[in-house]
């Protein structure tokens, strides 16, 4: 669609195709490969004296935070249905993001020219899906799939046919539409009458209404999200384009009709004032996209709120207190960037280069700081471990993940000190393979994903008293220490006490300090498993030692003997880390999730229900949820989503002890 708006306005000289890679919006080679937009992308053109700029953004699942995000700059959003496909889970939820905006919108069920492509199913599933803003239709198809020629325009009671080129040429209403074309014309009638009271009495009285008065008062339903008006088109024919185009500018607001964006006036500080739309105004804008080349730098997109940019001048990044300056001004073209003399309310421009700034920021004019409230990104649902492929690529390869992380925010890059693993997470296992496939042709390095390791913990359930003596003579001065211990359990998180319970000099008091770092170290390699030990007491209570061969380094031995032998008589076991998994499904899965959730040993926390969707609340262990995302798209049909976060650690089941011991012995052996 976005192609067919460059082509019909002469923006760009011949029909950019995602599936043949020619367009314009998916110029990167991951979304050549794919067909599909991973990317927002922004462009604009000329519609009757107006200047219409518009984001292209993914509907995959995996992007669609990139989507959310860019939405924060616009003024309203077009909704493209699938005529054949109906209502996608990602329409769904732009539909939903949209709300959470307060963006106005209007609806094109497009490929109308397609084998089954179906009108009045498409419309029912629109309305069943969409209840607010009420969809409406304000044309009808002329035919269906290959005989799809033109509409009919409800309004004005007047059909159109077009051309190849995508002109339309005024024809009689077909006589079999008729009927058709009267019942849907009431419809919208009734439906803009009731967001007008003057019009709603006059309806009711019988009178009748202007097209004049039906016109104003629907521009009026839709900028204020009462209607969502629906139209028919088929981008690849060219066909409704026109009449889409006027819907834009008639029914969305222009920047400067749209409601003042709310700011505050300090960072986390509370929404105090309105920023209206003045390009007389202090300077302020909202940072909706970064991207990173390695030969370019840094780009950084923004939607200017109020004020006037021009090149060469600088403003304050007010979440981190930074002045910027910068050379040239850039607007959007797919892939180009072309040079601009100044921007106002309403545009969305780049600038290059900038130290400080990240997507969400606000920037704004020095001497009047105001903070826009940034969505923030969605929190990641898949990990994997990460590694060079290549010996010696390791430094490459985790700062060109750094890199890819400013890009996408929704990109995580952590650490596991206990497994010792780089953990990638990110948004679902197409995301990372886009990310990996980006990284390679940027900075020439390849990266591995493996299953993470999960991090288990040791601990005991009873109590133990022990003795750890180590010496040894080998001729000259030897090795002495002689350690009792009492240990005991702790309460899960509790973590680890020692307690120094020498009494009359048995043991030196510059050696204790020595016995309890044998006992952390340790602690720290595990005993049964190779994972730490955790929540346990242990105290010191007596032991022995010699005048000449005792030295720190034999008491932290004999503290670290002391320790494993103990730990074997206390009843050791093995504990898992526990997840809290939320889950967002429609009603009519929420059976099929629940019993899944309980087959991975899942604990059911509760449901709430909103609207037609109902969240599922349950602790699950971290090891039954590493292939959770491709089993939940699975048994919804990609209508479900899920978050995931750090619960608390939990005994594990006797087969998970088994096997958790079991996989470290061999390598234990080996060592």
């Amino acid at each position: 669609m976005a192609e067919a708006f460059l082509y019909l306005t002469k923006t760009t000289n011949r029909l950019g195709s995602v599936v043949d890679g020619s367009s314009v919006l998916d110029y990167e080679p991951e979304e050549v490969k794919r067909k599909s937009s991973l990317n927002a992308s922004f462009h604009s053109f000329p519609w009757k004296k107006s200047q219409i700029t518009f984001a292209d953004t993914p509907g995959g699942e995996n992007f669609l935070n990139d989507t959310r995000s860019v939405m924060q700059g616009v003024d309203g959003a077009v909704v493209l249905v699938d005529a054949v496909d109906m209502v996608k889970v990602s329409t769904e939820k732009g539909w939903a993001y949209a709300d959470s905006y307060g963006l106005p919108r209007i609806i094109a069920i497009n490929k109308m020219d397609r084998e089954r492509a179906d009108f009045e199913k498409t419309l029912e599933s629109v309305q069943e899906t969409f209840s607010h803003p009420k969809a409406i239709p304000v044309a009808l198809p002329i035919g269906a799939e290959n005989s799809f020629s033109g509409l009919v325009d409800l309004l004005r009671l007047k059909a159109f046919k077009y051309d190849a080129a995508g002109k339309a040429s005024e024809t009689p209403i077909p006589a079999d539409l008729k009927d058709q074309v009267d019942s849907y014309r009431e419809k919208l009638i009734e439906a803009i009458a009731e967001t007008d009271d003057v019009l709603l009495e006059k309806f009711l009285e019988g009178h009748d209404i202007t097209d004049s008065e039906l016109d104003q008062a629907l521009k009026a339903a839709v900028k204020n999200g009462h209607i969502a008006p629906v139209t028919v088109t088929s981008s690849l024919k060219l066909i409704g384009l026109d009449f889409f185009l006027d819907m834009i500018l008639d029914f969305l607001p222009s920047p400067l009709e749209r409601k003042p964006y709310l700011a505050s006036l300090a960072v986390d500080g509370p929404e105090e004032i309105e920023k209206a739309p003045d390009p007389a105004a202090p300077f302020s804008a909202l940072v909706i996209k970064t991207t990173v080349d390695p030969f370019a730098g840094q780009l950084t997109i923004f939607r200017i709120i109020s004020g006037t940019l021009t090149p060469d001048s600088g403003f304050l990044n007010v979440n981190r207190g930074q002045k910027e300056r910068f050379g040239q001004l850039f607007a959007l073209e797919g892939k180009a960037q072309k040079a601009v003399e100044e921007a106002g309310p309403g545009d969305i421009v780049a600038v290059s280069k900038l130290k400080s700034v990240l997507t969400g920021d606000t920037i704004a004019d020095e001497a009047n700081p105001v903070v826009f409230k940034a969505t923030p990104p969605m929190v990641p649902v898949v990990s994997f471990a990460v590694e060079a492929k290549n010996k010696g690529d390791e430094e490459k390869v985790f700062a060109a993940i750094n890199k890819m992380t400013v890009e996408d925010v929704t990109l995580k890059l952590t650490r596991n000190n206990q497994t010792k693993e780089m953990i990638l997470s990110g948004m679902g296992q197409v995301h990372l393979d886009a990310i990996l496939e980006k990284i390679k042709r940027k900075y020439s390095v390849e990266v591995v994903l493996k299953a993470p390791k999960v991090a288990f913990k040791e601990t005991i359930k009873g109590r133990a008293k022990v003795q750890g003596k180590y010496k040894k003579q080998t001729g000259g001065k030897g090795q002495y220490g002689d350690a009792v211990i009492e240990m005991e359990p702790l309460p899960r998180g509790g973590g680890f006490i020692f307690e120094d319970k020498i009494v009359g000099g048995v043991i030196p008091r510059q050696y204790i300090p020595a016995v309890e770092k044998g006992i952390i170290e340790a602690m720290a390699g595990g005993v049964v498993s190779g994972n730490p030990v955790v929540d346990c007491k242990v105290a010191l209570v007596f032991g022995s030692y010699h005048d000449v061969d005792s030295s720190e380094m034999a008491f932290k031995i004999a503290g670290s003997m002391a320790f494993k032998k103990a730990f074997l008589e206390c009843q050791p076991t093995i504990l898992e880390p526990i997840m809290m998994l939320t889950v967002t499904v429609p009603d009519e899965f929420m059976g099929d999730v629940m019993g899944d959730i309980s087959s991975r040993r899942g604990k059911l926390l509760g449901t709430e229900s909103h609207g037609k969707r109902q969240i599922i609340n349950a602790h699950v262990p971290q090891m039954e949820l590493l292939s959770y995302s491709p089993s939940l798209t699975s048994m919804t049909g990609g209508r479900g989503s899920f978050s995931l976060e750090f619960a608390h650690y939990d005994e594990a089941p006797a087969q998970v002890r088994e096997k958790v011991i079991s996989e470290y012995k061999p390598q234990e052996d080996k060592e």
